[in-house]
C-alpha cells in the first residue's frame, strides 16, 4: 500500500494524470503481482490522488520495512514513473523530498536521475562521482556501483523490480564504459 501511496504522490505531484503514468504503473504492478494487481492498483491510485498524502509517515513505513537496495530499486520505479511524461519541477521536488525521508544521499539521487536526464557529465553522476576524479577513483567508484546495484540484491522482490536492478547495473556498466573510453583506460 506504501507503494501506492508514493505513486500517487509522484502522479499527481505536476497536477495532472496521463495516460503513460497509470500505464506505467499498471505495467509494474502486473509485471510483479499479475495482472488483475495492475487494474487494481490502478484503481487504488485513482481514488489516492484525491487525498492528501503524508509523504513522512509513508517513507517511514518504507524505510522500516525495506531494506536499503530494496528502497534504491523502488526509488528508480518512481523516478521512472515520474519520468514517463517527462520530468517536471513539482516531480522532482517531490521525488527528492521521498529520497530524503527512505535515507538515500544526494549522490544517489543524482545517479539515478542522471539515467533519466542525460547532461554532459551523467556518466559521471551515475558512478556517483566528479569528472575531475583520478582513473582510480574511478574504477573504485565503479566497484562500488556495481556492488551496490547487483540485481541479485533484490533478487526477493517483482520481475519489474529485478528487471530496473538489470537496467541500473547496465547503465552503470555503460558509463565506466564510456568514461575508460573518454580517457583511453
Amino acid at each position: 500500500m506504501s507503494l501506492l501511496v508514493l505513486s500517487a504522490a509522484v502522479i499527481k505531484a505536476d497536477g495532472k494524470t496521463t495516460s503513460q503514468e497509470l500505464a506505467t504503473l499498471r505495467s509494474f504492478f502486473s509485471k510483479n503481482f499479475g495482472p488483475q494487481a495492475g487494474s487494481e492498483a490502478e484503481e487504488i491510485v485513482k481514488e489516492l490522488l484525491t487525498k492528501d498524502i503524508n509523504l513522512y509517515e509513508v517513507c517511514g513505513q518504507i524505510r522500516s520495512c525495506m531494506d536499503y537496495s530494496q528502497r534504491l530499486q523502488l526509488y528508480h520505479y518512481l523516478v521512472s514513473l515520474g519520468a514517463c511524461d517527462g520530468l517536471l519541477q513539482n516531480e522532482t521536488d517531490v521525488l527528492e523530498v521521498i529520497a530524503s525521508y527512505i535515507g538515500l544521499s544526494k549522490s544517489e539521487v543524482d545517479s539515478i536521475f542522471a539515467q533519466f536526464r542525460p547532461s554532459n557529465d551523467s556518466n559521471y553522476r551515475i558512478l556517483e562521482i566528479d569528472p575531475s576524479a583520478s582513473n582510480d577513483e574511478v574504477k573504485k567508484a565503479y566497484r562500488k556501483m556495481a556492488i551496490k546495484y547487483h540485481p541479485d540484491k533484490v533478487a526477493t522482490l517483482g520481475e519489474d523490480v529485478q528487471k530496473a536492478a538489470e537496467e541500473k547495473f547496465k547503465a552503470v556498466n555503460q558509463a565506466y564504459e564510456a568514461i575508460c573510453k573518454e580517457r583511453g583506460i
